[in-house]
């Protein structure tokens, strides 16, 4: 209990506040034991003559203190209490982390841009996703800083360059940037600044930092190493987006496994109502897709098989069925173009699913076939 904080409020506010502290804290044996020396009163000359009616006016504020006083005045609640220094540094999170400026006031983004050049400074940290792989050297687009003052800079779209001399070797051999990908998180340090054009350039060396900021890890780091000032205030709706997502997967894919025992057993209407609502959960679904396909090819809707399979491999171009499926449905739909004689057509279903698998014989024996009929109709045309 800080007994000199309750004894500067009760001078303040004099023995009405005192009267409710008695009321509202009677049952608190600190305050029992402290009451009656700090409400002794103090040294030096007697209140204003104006006090009593401003006591009147703050009686509100009074009451509150009343009944929040276990809060207010415990910032040194126990005697042995251990000084601030003295502290244990595993409670050094234990304390409210105040966001950035931004959080509380609408600053426009050119003069958030212009306060970030203003303030930063070689050797901060910045923070950033790699945007684009370049042989000499990576973007990455600032979303937060690791250093110095908080700025939330993740909608001001700054890229800083991070140059290949300025990037660690992680073997003894190969290129240094096959070790990145784009969208990694990375953590560097600011090495050149061109203020007047709003160009940055960034090393992932510690001697781009100050003596104080050497031990800090430059490089590839996790979502869970963002600052706390940053992780807490402004990923959440990252964490929901991908939680969302991974959700949604998982009920898609359970929609097209009771899709696919339903058109196991020949009940295709239900099998087509389970793919069509997992494709409502995730319209991206390459199951779902390549499921939905391969029913629309059974029931010789060959067109809506193919549109299926080729959205199925654009999301995931190493799907095996996905491009297996669609080789197979692209050369029986050249087979319906023949019979239509929609020859060129019939040839360009072909030559795609040749494209997609050369060794495809299937295609490559249609497509024979339809070139040498092609020339027997030619020469008859040409005959007559």
């Amino acid at each position: 209990m800080d007994r000199d904080l309750l004894r500067q409020s009760l001078n303040c506010h004099g023995s009405s506040l005192l009267s409710l502290l008695r009321n509202e804290q009677q049952d608190n044996p600190h305050f029992r034991s402290l009451l009656g020396s700090a409400s002794e009163p103090a040294r030096g000359p007697p209140p204003a003559a104006g006090r009593k009616e401003k006591r009147v006016d703050n009686i509100e504020i009074q009451k509150f203190i009343s009944k929040k006083a276990d809060l207010l005045f415990a910032l040194s609640w126990k005697s042995d209490a251990p000084a601030t220094s003295e502290v244990n540094e595993d409670n050094e999170d234990h304390y409210a982390v105040m966001p950035p400026l931004e959080q509380f006031m609408e600053i426009p983004s050119m003069d958030r841009r212009e306060l970030f050049f203003r303030d930063i400074e070689r050797g901060d940290i910045v923070i950033g996703r790699i945007s684009s792989i370049r042989e000499f050297g990576f973007f990455m687009v600032l979303i937060c800083l690791g250093s110095g003052i908080m700025r939330d800079i993740s909608h001001l779209e700054i890229t800083a360059l991070c140059p290949l001399r300025d990037v660690p070797s992680h073997s003894n051999h190969g290129d240094p940037l096959s070790y990145y990908q784009t969208g990694d998180i990375i953590r560097a340090g600011i090495k050149d600044i061109d203020r007047y054009h709003e160009k940055l350039a960034v090393s992932l060396y510690s001697s781009a930092l100050p003596p104080h900021l050497s031990g800090i890890k430059l490089g590839v780091i996790t979502s869970e190493e963002l600052p706390l000032y940053y992780s807490k205030n402004f990923s959440e709706d990252d964490y929901a987006s991908a939680l969302r997502k991974k959700q949604s997967a998982s009920w898609a894919l359970k929609c097209v496994k009771i899709g696919v025992d339903y058109f196991k057993v020949g009940r295709h209407v239900d099998a087509m109502n389970e793919y069509n609502k997992a494709l409502e959960i995730d319209k991206q679904n390459v199951e779902a897709l390549v499921a939905r396909g391969a029913l629309y090819a059974t029931k010789g809707s060959l067109n809506k098989a193919i549109e299926d399979f080729e959205l199925a491999l654009e999301n995931c171009p190493t799907h095996r069925n996905a491009r297996k499926y669609l080789c197979q449905t692209l050369v029986e739909r050249g087979g319906q173009l023949e019979e239509e004689e929609k020859f060129l057509n019939a040839e360009s279903c072909y030559k795609k699913a040749l494209a997609l698998d050369e060794t495809f014989k299937d295609a490559e024996d249609a497509l024979q076939k339809l070139h040498k009929y092609m020339q027997v109709i030619l020469y008859f045309l040409l005959e007559t």
